[in-house]
């Protein structure tokens, strides 16, 4: 992708651009800040105008920020900066603005929406959760509306409250929405499960901006969204497989990859399997369901670890993101591993639901005709933004010179002694007044740290997946005077903290880390918390030898060397590593933590685009049926042709059992078998022709009304699209699962899951065609209590 030296030039070339149209913004400043607020607002109306003249966006570009920037001086009382009128334009452009924490991307946005919603095609701002959305749409939302667009908040004040289809279809009808990466995903899944028109809500995405990108376009991608429904049949073999994985041994029954992302039996495993199970071969096709509980379960007990990914509370397992480690309330594991964490876990298991709809962030929000993102720690994952999404990261300015000092990292050989180190350390702080952010990696390590403050009588506010219900406060609170707060990962992102009065005198905050994060954009989330807008500020990082960090991607005599050290420690005097090989395999740690996550979400993309293929045909053909008043593309007796002829094909011996079995189950309930000729596979088409048509022609005699008929039709061919689509999707998610495991056998997992996709999805074509047939022929139709009449489908 080019070396840093291209890469810096190229940024700067960029820069160089934007600062020559941002000359323009400010050319026309005084002539907007002369006008009366009547001829300001009036400016929206003739940059519509010009527009529908034939002008471009680019054109109207310094004209409108002028007048936006303005406006917002007038309505909020805050004048955009030179930095932030050049991080909207490279908004504008269809770049990622990367923008220091505090350097206000909340206004920043006001000036790409409101240029982009004159179009009247909609625009969107996306951010990672309600509060943040709500927010910043509340507080931003006076300018929008000052200037004559309309704007609404697409993520409701109680999340728990349901919003109707006239509602979302208002919302998103509004010039400019404010909304959640997840709630516009779920939002865009259920658009394509609705059956008719009147229930569908969503515009074409036009523009969107991401705000914090990073968390949304690449921490948030490696797990698919997915609309799960009916529960499955539940399986008895949850319990009897995590009995059995109890009594395995590591290295003997069963081994990691060297990443430990993945687990596998080994062959005395595999035998042991056998002997537990009273099998002769466990991979015998008729066993696939004890395989993938014993898989299920397996990963349960090793790739899932409480506290970490998940924790237990009120007899329910609540997810955790894996990179802020706030709960992922309502999110559930899909394929049966969240019911294998239950059983696990002892705690009542949920039924395990069929997914119905599924989507990658990653295409998701390719759908857009423009993206722009913003976010503090953009330039770091470059490359992966360009090769994922197409948008490069141009890094801003800050406003003020940055005058944080981030200290080189202390590294210790135990755990015990980076704890003691690091506890000295914050007391020695604490006792100058200076605030302080205590950043761990885990809920665990959060509980641990608070305990050890108050043993040494130290007042402070814990935020972890335990205590989230007033993470703003509490983080904008982070930086009054003497205060400590401990919080996992980049808890508060979004939120500024702003420096209480005497703080800046003492240093500003100090950010403590306690270990080095599993990615580098991590840990600068978290030393951004401190220094914004040319405040002072410090971050010291703590690390041991035995952080997971260096555990997992370190180099593989580390262990024996840990083996060797750990008897000799003493915590209560640490001795600090100063060489610089230990800060060497530490950034290199980090580095193959980072490459991992982008192979995870690389495998992520790449599987999903088979899915993205069918999910394409399928949504456009269902928007097809739904729009079309006569559905002038579907030819049944085609379709039907199509059916019988490979029904027919199949026996080879055609008898009047098997015959009448087919007609009772796909055309008819009731039928004369004398009229079919046995003799011939044609007269025997033709019969069962006219025994389909004479039930279409009862029923289109029951219904009064022309285009009821043709509803009715419509009905019957999107429910069997519906139900072949849900069955392949729910297929396809269990399937991703199994093949993973496939790893172990140096399998090309994306190519198998490619080639099943494909076998799969031509099955499927033939499946809606006999399921359509079927719906038409076999379904009852009765009045309901209202008098309407009504079809139940078989």
């Amino acid at each position: 992708m080019g070396s840093l030296s291209e890469k810096f030039s190229i940024n700067s070339l960029r820069l160089r651009a934007i600062k020559k149209t941002l000359n323009k913004v400010n050319n026309y400043q005084d002539t907007m800040a002369k006008l009366t607020d009547k001829d300001l607002q009036a400016k929206t109306q003739e940059f519509k105008d010009r527009l529908a003249k034939g002008e471009t966006l680019d054109d109207l570009l310094p004209e409108a920020f002028a007048a936006v920037r303005e406006a917002d001086r007038r309505i909020l009382g805050m004048f955009p900066y030179d930095v932030q009128v050049m991080g909207a334009i490279a908004l504008h452009q269809g770049f990622i603005a990367e923008m220091r924490t505090g350097e206000g991307k909340t206004l920043t946005a006001t000036m790409p929406l409101y240029l982009n919603a004159l179009t009247g095609r909609g625009v969107m701002l996306v951010t990672t959760n309600s509060y943040l959305s709500r927010r910043d749409g509340t507080e931003m939302g006076d300018v929008y509306r000052w200037m004559g667009l309309t704007i609404a908040l697409g993520v409701p004040e109680d999340p728990l409250e349901k919003i109707s289809v006239p509602e979302k279809r208002a919302i998103y009808a509004s010039d400019i929405v404010y909304t959640t990466h997840s709630t516009l995903g779920f939002d865009y899944l259920i658009q394509n499960l609705a059956d008719s028109a009147t229930k569908q809500f969503l515009r074409d995405f036009n523009y969107a901006i991401v705000d914090e990108v990073d968390e949304v376009l690449l921490d948030s991608a490696q797990t698919p969204l997915i609309i799960s429904g009916s529960p499955r049949v539940q399986s008895n073999y949850y319990n009897v497989a995590n009995t059995f994985i109890t009594t395995l041994e590591e290295d003997r029954d069963y081994k990691f990859d060297d990443e430990r992302t993945n687990v596998w039996l080994t062959n005395k495993g595999i035998a042991g399997a056998e002997k537990f199970f009273g099998l002769e071969n466990l991979f015998d096709a008729k066993h696939t369901e004890i395989v993938r509980h014993i898989i299920l379960a397996l990963k349960a007990h090793h790739l899932y670890e409480r506290e970490e990914g998940y924790i237990v509370e009120n007899d329910e397992i609540i997810l955790l993101d894996a990179i802020s480690g706030r709960s992922l309330e309502g999110n559930k594991l899909q394929a049966g591993q969240h019911q294998a964490i239950e059983t696990k876990e002892a705690v009542e298991r949920t039924p395990e639901t069929r997914a119905m709809a599924s989507v990658t962030y990653q295409n998701l929000f390719k759908l857009f005709d423009k993206l722009s993102g913003m976010t503090g720690t953009g330039r770091v994952a470059d490359d992966e933004f360009i090769e994922t999404y197409d948008m490069p990261v141009i890094t801003i300015p800050t406003n003020r010179p940055i005058q944080r000092i981030d200290h080189k990292d202390l590294i210790y050989t135990s755990l015990p002694e980076k704890i003691m180190a690091s506890m000295a350390f914050l007391k020695k702080v604490h006792a100058t007044g200076q605030p302080i952010l205590l950043v761990t990696a885990t809920v665990e390590m959060s509980e641990i740290y608070s305990h050890l403050l108050l043993k040494e009588g130290i007042a402070h506010s814990v935020l972890n997946a335990y205590n989230t219900a007033k993470e703003a406060e509490m983080i904008a609170e982070a930086g009054q005077k003497g205060n400590v707060t401990v919080v996992t990962a980049i808890a508060g992102r979004g939120t500024d903290i702003k420096l209480g009065k005497g703080v800046a005198e003492l240093g500003g905050l100090a950010v403590i880390g306690t270990e080095r994060m599993p990615s580098k954009r991590i840990d600068l989330q978290m030393r951004g918390r401190s220094g914004r807008q040319g405040d002072p500020g410090m971050s010291q990082f703590f690390a041991s030898l035995e952080d997971a960090l260096l555990i997992k991607w370190g180099p593989a005599w580390l262990l024996d060397y840990l083996r060797k050290q750990l008897p000799k420690m003493d915590p209560e005097n640490p001795k600090l590593l100063k060489s610089s090989r230990y800060h060497r395999i530490l950034n290199q740690a980090q580095e193959a933590s980072d490459s991992h996550g982008r192979q995870a979400r690389q495998n992520s993309v790449e599987m999903d685009e088979s899915i993205q293929v069918q999910r394409e045909m399928i949504y456009s053909l269902r928007n097809q049926l739904i729009e079309q008043e006569k559905l002038e593309d579907v030819n049944l007796l085609e379709i039907l042709d199509e059916v019988l002829t490979n029904f027919l094909s199949q026996e080879k011996e055609m008898t009047e059992e098997k015959l009448s079995r087919y007609v009772f189950d796909n055309l008819s309930y009731q039928f004369d078998d004398h009229e079919i000729d046995y003799g011939s596979q044609d007269s025997m088409k033709k019969a069962l022709r006219r025994i389909f048509l004479k039930e279409m022609e009862d029923k289109e005699v029951q219904f009064g009304d022309k285009q009821d008929y043709i509803n009715f039709q419509r009905m019957a061919i999107l429910k069997a699209i519906d139900q072949a689509w849900i069955e392949q999707v729910d297929y396809l998610q269990q399937f991703r699962i199994l093949v993973a495991s496939r790893n172990s056998a140096q399998r090309n997992t994306t190519y198998e899951f490619h080639r099943e996709a494909l076998l799969t999805f031509q099955e499927l074509e033939l499946r809606v065609k006999e399921s359509i047939i079927r719906n038409l022929a076999l379904s009852m139709l009765a009045y309901n209590p209202k008098g309407e009449l009504v079809a139940y489908f078989a």
